[in-house]
């Protein structure tokens, strides 16, 4: 789960914020902010499950933000707030307690027992979470009415059949509160395949989409499901809104649904997000884009919110033959699992092809199972001669195919090889990624750097990014940040600089906390260090 920190003194929020464990005891530090307008700010593209607030800071303190942020719907039912203050004040605590905060902590309180609270905090949004699960299985009921109409008009919005004006009226029948300047972006989020247990079944589908109205609600956010139940969420963006925020604030909200996901369903989904933002007649190509995105969960991997890069490639609609084994073949190829693609490829060889009693019955069948994997290559914006090379020439002329024989040994092939260019493409997408953020590293040296910074700078999941820099390079990217910039450090000083310099050099402002960090990690302080 997320930390927010929000504390006005500079070394008891840095203390706060690195010299403790979080990562260890599964929590993820998402930002600090030094008081009260600082954090509203904040808010605004992270989306924390706990927060940790100061009551005494200059601007807006602590009790004046619970307020605002109850003012302004950012307090919702499955966060916890830890109020930390320098005062036994009793009323205090009793408005602290009224704005629902789960803690209340007096200075100076040790690590040990903020931990402490902060792990309670969880326990009790997890048991807030099992406790929603619970109500929405034995509340289970499917929309109708207005909503199955709200639905509907998504659905029919995104096939490209209605112009604006049309869009408008039919919005305002369906009591959708659009305008005419309004500008949209879409994400589509679906459960992630899990090979090894099956279909996903519609119950998991329905709490997704129960959870996601939870959490992501009109004005902003609108959400419809498709006929097999996966979402299509549309979110709204004012005229004088700035897109490049909206798409950050979209970012975070999504991968705050995902976090709560796997939570809820214990197992995770993704999502595939548009590349801009665009007028309410281009919903159709911005769902088509967060579609195709989506499918780079093969690329990129699961509990993701992949963004759009590509500007070609026309998704092809499956085509709703053997739909079982189709899907089963899909999944085989979305993970790499070369076993299940093969087991899959086999249901539809004994079904479409084996079983034919003429030569025009076996060709046609052939041309089928072609057609499966050009739809599932060109899905991905990938050309059948990129992935294929010259096995392409077979699904461009299935009479080159003369016997069963033949066919299936070429069938295989083409399965090994869609395999090895998925694991390629993985490699070669990650490997450009990590280049660009070593190289945001280095030139930076000098300033704060958190994944989460470096994630917002390059309009891209934080999550996606972390997994990539691990895989890439070996290590965890605070890690990799730290060791640079000790390294540089100790450089600086051996070369005559003085601490002061060689700390500023490498982004610390605080000499003293510069110094403990130097001598936690080389084992000796940085005057001894000096040529």
């Amino acid at each position: 789960m997320n930390l927010m920190i929000v504390e006005d003194e500079p070394r008891l929020r840095q203390a706060l914020a690195y010299n403790i464990m979080w990562e260890s005891h599964g929590i993820d530090m998402i930002g600090t902010a030094a008081n009260g307008l600082d954090a509203l700010r904040l808010m605004e593209r992270k989306k924390p499950d706990l927060m940790l607030i100061d009551v005494q800071m200059p601007g807006m303190d602590g009790l004046e933000l619970l307020r605002e942020l109850k003012g302004r719907g950012l307090l919702n039912r499955l966060m916890k707030i830890i109020i930390l203050s320098g005062h036994d004040n009793f009323e205090f605590a009793q408005i602290a307690l009224k704005h629902g905060v789960s803690r209340y902590l007096l200075k100076p309180a040790g690590e040990p027992e903020i931990l402490e609270a902060v792990l309670d905090a969880r326990r009790q949004l997890q048991q807030d979470l099992e406790e929603w699960r619970r109500q929405t299985a034995l509340e289970k009921q499917w929309l109708s009415n207005l909503p199955h109409l709200q639905n509907l008009f998504f659905l029919q919005w995104a096939a490209g059949k209605m112009g604006r004006e049309e869009i408008l009226a039919k919005s305002h029948e369906l009591h959708i509160s659009f305008h005419r300047e309004d500008r949209i972006a879409v994400a589509a989020v679906e459960l992630d395949p899990i090979p090894e247990v099956g279909e996903t079944t519609e119950m998991q589908k329905f709490t997704l989409q129960l959870l996601a109205k939870e959490l992501l609600t009109p004005p902003n956010w609108w959400i419809a499901a498709n006929s097999d139940m996966n979402l299509m969420m549309v979110y709204v963006i004012g005229q004088e809104d700035d897109a490049s925020e909206a798409l950050l604030r979209m970012n975070a909200d999504l991968s705050q649904l995902l976090s709560r996901t796997k939570e809820v369903l214990q197992r995770t989904a993704s999502a595939g997000l548009c590349a801009a933002v665009g007028p309410l007649e281009q919903l159709s190509d911005l769902y088509r884009q967060a579609c195709h995105v989506l499918q780079e969960r093969v690329v990129y991997g699961h509990d993701l919110v992949i963004p759009y890069r590509e500007t070609d490639g026309e998704i092809v609609r499956p085509f709703a033959i053997e739909p079982h084994l189709e899907k089963e073949l899909e999944i085989g190829m979305e993970t790499a699992d070369e076993t299940k693609a093969m087991a899959a490829l086999q249901g539809i060889w004994d079904t479409l092809v084996s079983r034919m009693e003429s030569s025009d019955d076996f060709h046609e069948a052939v041309l089928f199972v072609l057609g499966l994997f050009a739809r599932i290559i060109q899905k991905r914006g990938w050309t059948t001669k990129q992935v294929l090379g010259d096995e392409a020439k077979y699904i461009q002329n299935v009479s080159l195919l003369s016997t069963q024989t033949q066919t299936w040994t070429l069938l295989t092939r083409i399965v090994q090889r869609i395999v090895a260019y998925v694991k390629e493409q993985r490699k070669a997408s990650s490997h450009q990624v990590v280049k660009e953020v070593l190289r945001l590293v280095n030139e930076e040296m000098d300033q704060e750097l958190t994944l989460h910074m470096v994630a917002d700078r390059m309009y891209i999941n934080s999550s996606y990014l972390s997994r990539l820099f691990k895989q890439e390079m070996g290590v965890a990217f605070s890690d990799y940040v730290l060791e640079r910039k000790m390294e540089r450090a100790k450089a600086l000083l051996q070369e005559g600089h003085k601490v002061y310099d060689a700390a500023r050099s490498v982004g610390y402002r605080d000499v003293s906390y510069f110094t403990k960090v130097f001598r936690k990690y080389w084992g000796v302080n940085p005057g001894e260090c000096k040529g």
